[in-house]
């Protein structure tokens, strides 16, 4: 029988200092594996912690180079931080701890919250580089990347309590330490992390496989307010002609358009079902539009429209499409 590991609130704050991820993870398990947890942690972390969370859980790290204070909610949190920053502060000089200092303060002071990145085996020069560099990002962007390098601290540090549950439950499942040590190379940390049916026969996973959601979702973040964006309505639809594709620089006919379904965010910027809850997705163009001028008519965009293209062998795969709205930009991601 296979063992299933037990997390409280207070590991999962340790591994993430969002009360509201704490608070859902605690809810969701317990967990038979690490790569279970990591899903439903991603799932959270991106999908239902908000804006708020994550600053909450951004301004429970240190900054780089210092300590973490005596009276930091998780000590369990503030002694991985410390074994963390190692290696930076092991190669550190009274020049660069002094430089790390003043690019410290100056990122807070454009963005509003500590410098976040997956310092572990990372030297002071590797981290002041990197700093310098996502210096020169817009706010919306680092707000995304803060988030990522969040969640790769978050893996790390619950790789570290499931090796010590299973020690003591005796359990040799678990054998994952080695790829999240090399987390700090994904490419994606956003869309990678729900890879685990990947791993499985095709044949298999056909017969296994049930969905818990629609495989479609979507939330909106009214980055300017820092909150999620409440009241906007949300269409979702697919491109019904067979003989083609929608092409750019031509004006496709709305009749080749086909309403899924319709909803409204609620007061987490959330949009309702918008579509039916099938296993296999059907592959094809979507298109999920927001009527972003009803709910900000100041603004530059009428409406916001994303269209993307789901394949064949995506079919089993969920797909998130957040829209992060400002009155005059926008950006989005694909999410899992």
């Amino acid at each position: 029988m296979e063992s299933l590991i037990v997390l409280g609130e207070k590991e999962w704050l340790a591994c993430c200092g969002s009360v509201k991820f704490a608070k859902e993870m605690a809810s969701a398990g317990p967990f038979s594996s690490y790569q279970e947890a990591v899903g439903a942690a991603s799932e959270t972390w991106f999908n239902k912690v908000d804006v708020n969370g994550w600053l909450e859980a951004f301004s429970a790290h240190p900054q780089i180079g210092e300590s973490p204070s005596k009276a930091h909610k998780s000590p369990t949190s503030a002694q991985w931080s410390k074994g963390e920053q190692s290696t930076a502060l092991a190669t550190a000089t009274d020049t660069t701890l002094q430089e790390l200092y003043e690019w410290n303060a100056r990122y807070r002071q454009k963005f509003g919250f500590v410098f976040l990145i997956f310092a572990s085996g990372r030297s002071t020069p590797e981290i002041l580089a990197e700093m310098k560099r996502r210096y020169q990002n817009r706010p919306i962007v680092e707000f995304e990347l803060a988030a990522k390098e969040q969640m790769k601290i978050t893996e790390l540090r619950l790789s570290k309590l499931f090796s010590a549950n299973a020690t003591a439950a005796s359990t040799t499942n678990i054998q994952y330490a080695s790829d999240v040590a090399k987390v700090g190379d994904r490419v994606s940390c956003i869309s990678g992390h729900l890879g685990a049916a990947k791993e499985i026969p095709a044949e298999k996973s056909a017969e296994t496989f049930t969905r818990t959601r629609p495989p479609i979702t979507t939330h909106v973040l009214d980055i300017a307010r820092g909150s999620p964006a409440a009241g906007i309505e949300v269409l979702l639809e697919t491109w019904d002609n067979n003989q083609s594709r929608p092409l750019f620089g031509q004006m496709d006919s709305s009749r080749n358009w086909k309403l899924q379904g319709s909803s409204t965010t609620d007061k987490d910027g959330r949009s309702g079902q918008l579509m039916k809850m099938v296993d296999n997705l059907n592959p094809g163009i979507y298109q999920i539009s927001f009527n972003t001028g009803k709910y900000n008519p100041a603004g530059f965009f009428p409406y916001v429209s994303i269209v993307f293209e789901v394949r064949d062998s995506q079919k089993l795969e969920h797909f998130h499409v957040p829209l992060l709205l400002s009155p005059f930009s926008f950006s989005t991601y694909r999410g899992s």
